[in-house]
């Protein structure tokens, strides 16, 4: 039951939200598209507030649900682990030939079944560095240090090695980013100039 539920967990995750919600609605493949990242972000940048509420409620759902499986079937086993191999899926789809996201909402999902403070905690931080620096990628990877942190220094959670690896796992994901960053091409979330790269949809859904 364990490594069923281990790979089911993966396989929620796989679920390519953005990209159906591309195709389908705008008729797109969100990877050719703005950054070519299909989560949350992007889909705010190409697909409209409409589309990427959508995706990111959904993306979080899918963390919350594979934390949620050894709940379910009262398995004595640390929700987290399930919740992270929902990121993983996320990030590394198998229907979406291994491309997707960037893990954050996943995480979210992840955290609101895990632990709330940790969710507090890391998704502060996450707003916060986004609207002191204006980058969404740096919001992103705070998430990852802000959860190493709080496990450092809480006795009520010991997920030292897991969050650390969470963190350059976090860093991997946003490696272009960090070198558009260095190179001074990466858009900052202000970026007027965003705007171009907005696709209308087919039909009337999504439009807000």
């Amino acid at each position: 039951m364990l490594w069923l539920l281990l790979a089911a967990s993966y396989v929620i995750g796989s679920i390519p939200t953005a990209l159906i919600v591309g195709k389908l609605f705008f008729g797109v493949d969100i990877r050719e598209h703005g950054s070519k990242n299909p989560g949350a972000t992007n889909s705010l940048r190409v697909l409209g507030k409409g589309a990427a509420i959508f995706v990111m409620l959904v993306d979080i759902g899918k963390g919350a649900a594979a934390a949620s499986l050894p709940l379910l079937f009262h398995l004595d086993a640390e929700p987290i682990y399930f919740g992270l191999l929902a990121v993983v899926g996320h990030c590394f789809p198998i229907f979406a030939g291994f491309r997707g996201g960037k893990a954050i909402a996943t995480t979210a999902g992840t955290l609101a079944v895990v632990n709330f403070p940790l969710l507090a905690a890391a998704y502060l931080m996450f707003f916060l560095v986004i609207y002191l620096s204006k980058y969404v990628f740096l919001g992103s990877i705070s998430v990852g240090l802000s959860l190493l942190i709080y496990s450092l220094i809480s006795p009520q959670v010991n997920f030292n090695l897991i969050f650390f690896i969470f963190t350059l796992f976090l860093i991997y994901l946003h490696r272009s980013n960090i070198r558009n960053f260095l190179l001074g091409i990466e858009p900052k979330i202000n970026d007027k100039s965003l705007i171009n790269d907005r696709i209308p949809p087919k039909n009337n859904h999504f439009k807000m």
